[in-house]
């Protein structure tokens, strides 16, 4: 099969069928072999009924029906596991997505060979101030900690090698850093490609200002996962070593203060008055902790199951 297209989607039920359409004849018109597989994650509304109604006259459609709304990286994590197409894309279902470039952004993975190709809303119809503005500045942020210079890291229009979906996890809220997941598992043919964005024709964005607060914490946590994730002691243990070193150095600086003071005849206050020799505790005690906790991190990494798993390119 040439292309598996995932849409997730959650209350969407007034555009599927235009949706479906659109990819539908531009997959005809390239000749291309498809499936479609619509993932409704817990809509509220007639959406499943819609994919149904689909499914009896179209033999390319699949769905999958959460019982609950579990989000938008849980929905691609079930429509990556099913996908058989040789390339996948994504696509939300609002209609914002053009299925027209679906075939360019085939052939610079089949053609160019590429390994995952984002797509680049360029010029966009959103409002300036809750998502224009807060998305450049996430992007750059992105840019900056993940090294990898995409314009737009988290359009939803984006192209996959099959290996590629096939060995990442998507997980939480990480579906905006799936190019940064790729790059982890060693895909590193990253490549971009200007597309149009379209203005929302039915119903409402079901996204708020609080992505970006938690897109920055889910990026701190790919970074520290990436770096230390195996390995946690050479985080924790250095830090809380350092912290430690530091604590007991000043305490021997506080208490060589006063053997001095006491030595020249002149009026020192007790060790445990001086404010020092509190922090220089308290860095002691700090350190003492993180240390601990880079310990038992690393026990816990040498007992997961998932210690020895790498991710293997091919064998002969």
């Amino acid at each position: 099969m040439d292309i598996s297209v995932i849409v997730p989607l959650f209350n969407e039920a007034e555009s599927l069928p235009k949706l479906y359409e659109w990819i539908e004849r531009v997959m005809n018109e390239n000749k291309f072999s498809f499936e479609v597989i619509f993932v409704n994650d817990g809509s509220t509304d007639e959406s499943w009924q819609v994919i149904e109604d689909l499914k009896k006259s179209h033999t390319p459609v699949h769905g999958i029906c959460f019982r609950r709304n579990y989000g938008k990286s849980a929905a691609l994590h079930c429509g990556f596991q099913a996908a058989k197409g040789d390339v996948v894309i994504t696509m939300d279902a609002d209609l914002q997505d053009s299925p027209d470039e679906i075939p360019e952004l085939y052939r610079m993975i089949k053609e160019d060979g590429f390994d995952l190709v984002s797509g680049w809303k360029k010029k966009r119809y959103d409002n300036k101030l809750t998502k224009n503005i807060p998305s450049k500045l996430f992007n750059a942020t992105a840019r900056s900690v993940t090294g990898i210079k995409l314009h737009d890291m988290n359009c939803g229009l984006k192209a996959y090698r099959n290996e590629v979906v096939k060995n990442i996890e998507v997980f939480s809220e990480m579906h905006r850093y799936i190019p940064y997941l790729a790059k982890n598992a060693g895909f590193t043919k990253i490549g971009e490609k200007v597309v149009q964005h379209r203005k929302r024709e039915f119903g409402t964005s079901k996204f708020g200002l609080n992505r970006f607060v938690n897109g920055y914490l889910d990026l701190m946590t790919l970074w520290f996962l990436n770096k230390f994730g195996k390995q946690p002691m050479h985080f924790f243990g250095f830090i809380g070593s350092l912290m430690f070193i530091l604590g007991f150095i000043s305490i021997i600086v506080v208490g060589a203060m006063k053997l001095y003071a006491l030595y020249h005849g002149q009026h020192a206050m007790l060790v445990a008055n001086n404010p020092y020799f509190h922090l220089s505790i308290l860095a002691m005690v700090l350190g003492c902790m993180l240390f601990l906790a880079g310990f038992l991190g690393e026990m816990i990494a040498r007992n997961s199951q998932s210690r020895n798993d790498y991710l293997i390119s091919k064998t002969i």
